[in-house]
């Protein structure tokens, strides 16, 4: 566009700039401070920062809310043994158990309702009727008499079948006076036999 088509009147910054007039953007000077102020700030912050971290770090780290570390400083507690030293521990001895007691099973009681045969073979007339009936007034309720052939026994003996008869035929002695016991199956007959060589209550 010509200053002929320029339809606004010419101003001041219309005119040509002189030789002194400055061109492009004016700065101020900076003054010295403006230019030493980081270097001090780098001087201050840098040994404030070292000496915070070394401290935070002296004190156990950093605690962060929320995280796993417990904030509250921990305290182990030790207790003390209330076992004085000079206590020796007092040896124990392990109880022995008492030994087993043989027991022997109780003999059964007589049977008197057990046969009983009573032979006379001291040749003394009356003897194995007079032996039956003490057996009977005892409460013996199956005995007889008869005689005796035989040489042995020597002595007045009352032979039994069992074991089990064995109280049945201590009674039978006890009662009429024979102390002398024998098992034998062949000789006791069916239960008990009683042979008379001697007179009992002689």
């Amino acid at each position: 566009m010509s200053k002929a088509a320029y339809p606004y009147p010419t101003d001041e910054f219309d005119a040509s700039p002189g030789p002194d007039t400055p061109r492009g953007v004016h700065r101020a000077p900076r003054s010295a401070w403006s230019r030493w102020w980081p270097f001090l700030a780098v001087l201050v912050l840098v040994p404030a920062l070292a000496w915070g971290a070394v401290t935070v770090y002296a004190n156990g780290g950093f605690h962060l809310p929320g995280g796993g570390d417990d904030p509250t400083p921990r305290t182990t507690t030790t207790t003390a043994s209330t076992t004085p030293a000079d206590v020796v521990p007092t040896e124990t001895t392990a109880e022995t158990p008492p030994a087993a007691v043989e027991t022997t099973p109780e003999a059964p009681p007589a049977d008197l309702a057990a046969p009983v045969s009573v032979l006379n073979g001291a040749g003394i007339s009356g003897l194995a009727t007079r032996t039956v009936t003490k057996l009977t007034t005892a409460g013996f309720t199956s005995v007889e008499a008869g005689n005796f052939s035989g040489k042995t026994p020597v002595a007045s003996t009352v032979f039994y079948a069992t074991e089990d008869l064995r109280s049945t035929a201590e009674l039978v002695g006890t009662t009429i006076g024979v102390t002398t016991y024998v098992m034998s199956p062949i000789d006791a007959g069916a239960a008990i036999t009683v042979v008379l060589r001697t007179d009992p209550a002689a």
